[in-house]
């Protein structure tokens, strides 16, 4: 029992991650019909903001100069400025570009991300030493549980909590929400529509900015294309859980969180290395029952 009770905590944390990548990704496709891949290398820059230039194995970190009130916000705001300048400079000129041509955008967005990175720090991966008070693991009744995987579900909570709030209580959520719905009346009623999606680009570069937190705090090492495998999973959450659906891509990301965690533990042990053709192939029969996803949403089925 104890062991299944370990499991479930370690598919609530990967799922967490997988539902803040999700939700940043589904909050674009609600608005703009953009399936943003560069979101996962938004991650990327958050990891690599977090070091100074250097083509060292171990990397000479700014936490070392800098405290956490202070360090968080900062890179947070290099993400969010990172993300407003690729609307700005490839996405707003494509506003009234089809779906699948802003989905080939953000692909050269990733790849250009990808290759600023290489030529700044260099390929060789680098270990990184984050809040390694973190991995320390606390004792609640017969479990013994890293303290980063109840501080990542913790997170998680807080900020779905605050972005429903936020959408259902302020005039700009309020905005973003009727954009969701549909844009061009959204526009026709005075909503101004490059506002709601840079607000909707920012959202999403803080929601990156704080998995490259949580993510570098678990992985502990650098890598140009580590946000890459998070977008592939978080597209697929979002895809499970329903395209448009904000509560349909958490759902999605914590479903994918319990697949490959539960994969992981009870495959046979020479069957793990396949996990994730066996967590694909359990996402493909999910779709064939329901190609909707989760959460249908009625809006987004018209335009996809």
């Amino acid at each position: 029992m104890q062991g299944f009770l370990q499991n479930v905590i370690d598919a609530l944390s990967l799922g967490s991650i997988y539902a803040l990548v999700a939700l940043g990704i589904g909050l674009l496709f609600g608005i703009l019909r953009l399936i943003n891949f560069a979101q996962g290398d938004y991650i990327t820059i958050g990891c690599y903001a977090l070091i100074v230039p250097s083509t060292d194995v171990t990397a000479r970190m700014l936490i070392g100069a800098w405290s956490w009130p202070l360090l968080i916000p900062a890179i947070c705001l290099i993400v969010i400025v990172a993300a407003l300048l690729t609307d700005a400079l490839i996405f707003r000129p494509l506003r009234r570009a089809s779906s699948p041509t802003l989905m080939i955008a953000s692909f050269a967005v990733s790849y250009i991300i990808q290759n600023g990175i290489l030529m700044i720090y260099g390929s060789r991966p680098k270990a990184v030493n984050l809040w390694s008070e973190l991995n320390t693991q606390i004792q609640i009744g017969g479990l013994r549980l890293p303290l980063l995987q109840i501080v990542t579900i913790v997170v998680t909570l807080a900020l779905m909590t605050a972005l429903t709030l936020f959408l259902k209580q302020t005039r700009l959520g309020m905005q973003m929400r009727a954009s969701a719905e549909d844009f061009r009346m959204a526009q026709y009623l005075g909503v101004r529509g490059n506002v709601v999606i840079g607000l909707a680009f920012a959202i999403s570069g803080m929601l990156a900015a704080v998995v490259s937190f949580l993510y570098l705090t678990q992985s502990g090492s650098l890598s140009h294309v580590m946000g890459v495998p998070l977008a592939l999973y978080a597209f697929v959450a979002v895809v499970i859980g329903g395209m448009g659906s904000l509560v349909g891509s958490v759902a999605g990301g914590f479903l994918v969180g319990i697949i490959v965690t539960f994969l992981q533990a009870y495959l046979p042990q020479d069957l793990r290395g396949f996990r994730d053709a066996f967590a694909f192939g359990v996402v493909i029969l999910m779709l064939l029952l329901r190609p909707a996803g989760l959460i249908q949403n009625k809006n987004a089925i018209e335009r996809v």
